[in-house]
Order: C-alpha cells, then structure tokens, then sequence
C-alpha cells in the first residue's frame, strides 16, 4: 500500500514545476484554514467551552510545542545546497526536538493539572493536540527534505492529505460521539482519532515517499547533529519567543478566564492569520530584490523600496481597520449564524476587540516586514534582543491586562506586543542602515 501511495505522488519531470506552484499553495491553504474551519465546528457541534479547550490546544499551546519540535530549522536545512548535512543528520536533529517537545508538553500538563488549573479531560485534550502538531513538526524534516531535492509538490501534497484526512477523521469522531458522550469526552474521542490520522498521514504521505526519492544520503553523524543544534539555536529562540509574543493574549485568558473566553477570543483573532497571509504576499516577492540591493550597496534603492512596501502594507492596515469599525458588526453576526442557535450576541459584544486585534495584526505585519530587513542585514542577535525585550513585557503585562479588563484587555495586549515589535525591528533596522551609509 504505501508503495502505490508513493507512487501516485510522485510525478514525472516534466511537470514538476508547476506542480511545485499548484500544490504548495494548495498545501498552504489547507494548513492554514483548518484552524479557523474546526475552531466553528468544535464550538458549534460540542460547545463553546470544549471549543475554547479545542482553540488552546490546536492554535495556541499546540502550535507553541511545534515551534519546539520545528525547531525553525526548515529555511536551514532548505538552503542547504551543499549537503553540508545529510538527510540522516537532519532527521536524527529532529528526533531529539520532536522528543523534547512530547517531554515539555507532559511536564507543563502535569504541573497544570497537579495544580489544579486544568481537569484531567482537559490536560489529556490539550496533550494530544500538542502531540498532532508535534508530529506535524516531525513531518517537516520529510517535507524539508522534498523541497531541498526541489520536489516542493511533494510538500504541499503532504500538506493537502494529511490535513484532510486528519480533519475529516477528527469530525467523523466528534460527529459520531456528540450524542452518546459529554462534551470534553467527545472532544477526547475526536482528538485521539486525529493524532492517529496524523501518524498514519505521515506513513502515507512522507515515509513512503522520501525512500522512493534519489540522491537521500540517511547516514547519521552524531558531530553533525550536535553541530545544528548548535548553528541554529539562536534561530529556534526567536522563532520560539515570537510565538509566544503572539499568543501572549491566549495564554493569558486561558490562565484567567474561562474555556469559552479562550473560544471566543479564537474566533475574533482569525483575521490576524489572513492579515499575515496577505502581508507576505506583499513582503515575499520583493526580498529577494531588497537582499540583492543590501548586498550590493545599493543603500538608496534598498530605503526607497523598504519605504514602499511599507506604505503598502499601511494603507491595507487603514483600509482593513476603516471596514472592521464600518462592517465589524456585521462580520461577527455573520459569524453567530454560523455557530448556530444560542450563540446571538456571543461575538458582536466584542466588536471593539476585533478592531483592536486587526490594527494589532497590520502592527505585525510592518515589523515583519522589518523583521525581513534585518535578517537581509544579517542582525540575528538584534532580532533576539528585541524578543527577549517583548517577551519580558508580554509576561508581565497579559495576565494583568486580561485581569482588568477581560477579552478586551486580551486584544489591546496583543496590539501593544505587536507595536513594541514594530518599533524594535524598525528602531534597530534604521541603525545599522545609518551605520553602513
């Protein structure tokens, strides 16, 4: 069976390049909308308290143990034309994370529960959606690896599949039990069922596939591995601490509010992905002419473009912010409808927050914008000094927020993380520019 499963993905050679086209922006696509697609399902099938349960674990904490198993190592291992390291290197490196990342998950759950923050229905929940995306982690090395011998469709095919069958098997599961089982127990059923499609997804999709390929050197040496951990460490804390900037908000309304707060807190903070997704169709086509720029010297046409693009990027904030105060109301009723019957005014009460959290993503899109120019500039250790910096006021300033003044507070501590990127990334980008002139 996984023979012919990797058989049907793999294609001939003449067509790869647009299959690399069609089917990583198919694989994206599905990866990024089945959080926004099941967060609606969840609370409307088993309610909104399994479904906040559901948003911190799949969105929020989930996400967080991938970025310890992902390590940030994908753009690494990528550019690595060389083969500096083999397959094999990579694959054990991302053993070691991945076994870490099921380890943090079970102490912080543990202590969560010894403590008496979390029943035991919901340690086991938000344990196993960390474990579905620790596994998506460990299936990035794979995914990685196709990219790197330039089969990108392949990626975006594992993407496509995996999320599909893992998310039809997760409804099937929530479907079937809604009746029969409490809420938090439906939601259990329907999360074990995920974590299997997920590990059965990475046998189909990935494992079959990788040995069907040319030229995968899977010798290991233990040197080497030692070696990216120590080559990308750095790169892992930023990407790490940036996560935790982002869902600084979350964690804090799932320490102090209740599981339907962390729910309706998801559902308002969805434009924030779609708001990213636009903004790196901006920023992305324009980085490789701003890296070619910085490295020769053109200082003036790097400025003028940087100025640019931001501006862009302004003027879609001003526009989504003007239509979020006009047609805000709007949205969330939409979004009510959707929920079903019992959820009237659940989510238009938090118009104002939703404003604050769309301004608070176009903040976010312009530091990454100049979060790019830095990487050009090859400043990793000013990225991680502004990380640092915004994670010590994020910890400090949620849970505080979110104790005053609720979800709003939650939205308005978002915003400000976000600014305090923003002005961080711009401040040090502006400096070293000043420096080279």
């Amino acid at each position: 069976m996984l023979n012919k499963m990797a058989g049907l993905l793999l294609e001939t050679e003449g067509n790869i390049e647009k299959k690399n086209m069609i089917w990583n922006m198919a694989g994206s696509f599905f990866y990024a909308f089945a959080s926004i697609f099941l967060s609606f399902l969840v609370m409307r099938i088993a309610g909104d308290s399994a479904g906040g349960i559901f948003a911190f674990g799949f969105s929020t904490f989930g996400q967080q143990m991938f970025t310890v198993a992902y390590f940030g190592i994908r753009p690494f291992q990528i550019t690595d034309g060389s083969g500096e390291y083999s397959f094999g290197d990579y694959l054990g490196h991302r053993v070691v994370t991945s076994g870490l990342a099921v380890l943090i998950a079970a102490l912080y759950l543990a202590w969560m529960r010894v403590s008496g923050t979390y029943s035991t229905a919901k340690a086991i929940a938000v344990f196993l959606l960390a474990m579905y995306k620790i596994i998506d982690g460990f299936a990035d090395v794979y995914e990685s690896e196709f990219q790197r011998q330039g089969c990108l469709y392949l990626t975006g095919k594992s993407n496509t599949f995996r999320t599909i069958l893992s998310v039809a098997i997760f409804l099937l599961a929530l479907l079937s039990t809604k009746n029969m089982l409490s809420p938090e127990s439906c939601l259990l059923a329907a999360c074990c069922g995920a974590v299997a499609a997920q590990i059965l997804g990475v046998a189909l999709f990935d494992l079959s596939v990788i040995g069907k390929l040319q030229g995968i050197d899977w010798k290991k040496y233990q040197g080497k591995i030692k070696k990216i951990f120590s080559q990308t460490s750095l790169l892992f804390l930023s990407v790490f601490l940036d996560f935790y900037i982002f869902s600084a908000a979350k964690y804090a309304i799932d320490r102090n509010l209740n599981d339907a707060a962390s729910g309706y807190f998801n559902l308002i903070f969805m434009p924030t992905s779609v708001i990213y997704l636009i903004a790196n169709f901006v920023i992305r086509p324009f980085l490789t002419r701003l890296t070619q720029m910085w490295t020769d010297g053109d200082l003036e046409g790097f400025r003028k473009l940087l100025v640019r693009i931001g501006a862009m990027i302004s003027g879609l904030t001003i526009v989504a912010v003007g239509g979020t105060l006009i047609l805000g109301k709007w949205v969330l009723g939409i979004m009510e409808m959707l929920l079903g019957s019992g959820y009237e005014g659940a989510l238009t009460t938090y118009h104002m927050s939703f404003v604050v959290i769309v301004l608070g993503g176009g903040f976010y899109a312009l530091g990454n914008l100049m979060y790019y120019a830095l990487v050009i500039m090859r400043q990793q250790k000013r990225i991680f000094l502004v990380y640092a910096a915004v994670t010590v006021g994020a910890l400090i300033l949620a849970p505080a927020l979110v104790r005053r003044f609720l979800i709003f507070g939650a939205a308005g501590a978002y915003t400000c993380f976000m600014t305090l990127l923003m002005i961080g990334f711009t401040a040090n980008t502006i400096w070293v520019y000043s420096r080279r002139q």
